[in-house]
C-alpha cells in the first residue's frame, strides 16, 4: 500500500502530539510530585487514594480534638492541685486554731484567712478554659457556682429567717448551689470508644455522684446528700470560718459543728479531691496514648496514599529527559521529511 504525503504528515503529527502530550504530562508530575493529577492518570487507583484521603481527614480530626481536650485536661489538673493546697492550709489552720492559746483575735485572723481561701475554691470550682467552665458539665457557658442566698447556718438558728437551717443530707441548705449539669464530656478517641474528658462540680466538690443527680434532676431545687465517705467542700470551708469566729472547738451542736469535727471533714474532702483527681490523670493518660496511636495511624496512611498518588522524582526527572530527547528526535525527523519535494526525483 502506498502511503501518500498527507498520511505521512498525519502520522508525523500525530506522534508529535503523542510526544509533546507524554513530556507535559511527566513536566506536570515533576512539578507537583504528583503521578495521579487527574482520574485519567490511573482509574484503579481512584478509590484507595480518595478511601485514605478520608481517613487522614478523619484522623487529623481526631487529634485536633483529643489536643484541645488534653489541654482542658491539663488545664483542670491544675485547678484540683490548687484546691488540694487550699485544703492542706485550712487544716493546718484549724488545728493550729484548736491550741487553747488562741485569742478571740487570733481566731478571727484564721477565719479571715479561711474566708478568702473559700474564694479561692469558688474561682477554682468556676475556672473556664477558652471561655467555657470546666466543671459545669454540658451546661458550659453557665457559671457553675453560685452563692445561696438562703443559706442559713445552723446552730444558732435565726429566729427571723424563715429558710431551714443547714442540713447535709439537703443540698439545697448548703452555702453554694450547683447550677451546672451532672453530665460529663464524652471525648470520642477511637471509632466507637469514648471516655469522660471532664469532671462535674456536683461531683468534685459536692459528693454528689453524676447518676443519682441524673435520677433526681438538677440542683436546685432537688435536695440531694453528699455520698457515704465524701462530702460538700464548700459546707467544710463555710463551717470552718464559723467555728473559728465562735471559738468552737469540740461542741457539735454549736455554730460550724466544732473544729474537731471540721478536721476530718477537710480530710474527707482532701481525699475526695485525691481520688477524683487520679481519675482524671488516668483519662488523660489514655487520651495522651490514643494520640500517640492516631499519630502512627496517620504515618501510615500517608505512605498508603504516597504510595498511590506520589511519584518518584530521580524517576519522573529521567523520564523528561528522555522525553526531551525523543521529541527534538521527532522535530529533527518531521524537518527532514518537510523538505522533500517531488522535484528532488526529477
Amino acid at each position: 500500500m502506498k502511503a501518500t504525503e498527507g498520511t505521512t504528515y498525519r502520522m508525523l503529527q500525530s506522534n508529535l502530539g503523542r510526544v509533546t502530550t507524554r513530556l507535559e504530562e511527566l513536566r506536570i508530575q515533576g512539578a507537583t510530585g504528583l503521578k495521579l493529577n487527574k482520574a485519567s492518570d490511573d482509574p484503579s487507583a481512584i478509590r484507595p487514594v480518595l478511601t485514605t484521603r478520608t481517613q487522614i481527614m478523619h484522623t487529623d480530626r481526631y487529634l485536633d480534638t483529643m489536643g484541645v481536650t488534653l489541654d482542658r485536661m491539663q488545664a483542670t489538673d491544675g485547678h484540683l492541685d490548687h484546691v488540694e493546697n487550699i485544703l492542706q492550709r485550712v487544716k493546718e489552720i484549724t488545728i493550729n486554731s484548736i491550741n487553747g492559746a488562741m485569742s478571740k483575735a487570733d481566731l478571727d485572723i484564721f477565719a479571715d484567712e479561711v474566708a478568702h481561701m473559700k474564694r479561692e475554691l469558688l474561682d477554682s470550682a468556676n475556672a473556664q478554659v477558652d471561655g467555657k467552665h470546666i466543671f459545669a458539665g454540658y451546661a458550659e457557658n453557665t457559671k457553675p457556682f453560685i452563692e445561696n442566698p438562703n443559706y442559713n447556718p445552723n446552730p444558732p438558728t435565726d429566729p427571723l429567717n424563715p429558710n431551714p437551717p443547714y442540713n447535709p443530707a439537703d443540698s439545697g441548705t448548703w452555702p453554694y448551689l450547683y447550677m451546672g449539669t451532672p453530665n460529663p464530656t464524652e471525648l470520642e478517641i477511637t471509632p466507637g470508644e469514648r471516655l469522660d474528658s471532664n469532671l462535674t462540680g456536683n461531683d468534685l466538690f459536692m459528693g454528689i455522684n453524676n447518676s443519682a443527680m441524673v435520677v433526681g434532676g438538677p440542683s436546685p431545687p432537688a435536695a440531694y446528700a453528699s455520698d457515704p465517705g465524701r462530702i460538700d467542700i464548700f459546707s467544710v470551708l463555710t463551717r470552718t470560718e464559723e467555728a473559728l469566729r465562735a471559738g468552737n472547738v469540740d461542741d457539735p451542736v454549736q455554730a460550724g459543728g466544732g473544729l474537731q469535727a471540721n478536721i476530718e471533714d477537710l480530710e474527707t474532702a482532701a481525699q475526695q479531691n485525691r481520688r477524683l483527681r487520679s481519675q482524671l490523670g488516668n483519662r488523660a493518660a489514655r487520651v495522651e496514648a490514643a494520640m500517640l496511636h492516631q499519630e502512627d495511624v496517620l504515618i501510615d496512611l500517608k505512605q498508603i496514599l504516597s504510595r498511590y498518588q506520589d511519584a518518584d522524582a530521580i524517576e519522573t526527572f529521567n523520564d523528561i529527559a528522555k522525553q526531551e530527547t525523543a521529541l527534538q528526535a521527532a522535530l529533527s525527523i518531521t524537518a527532514k521529511v518537510s523538505k522533500i519535494s517531488i522535484l528532488d526525483y526529477l
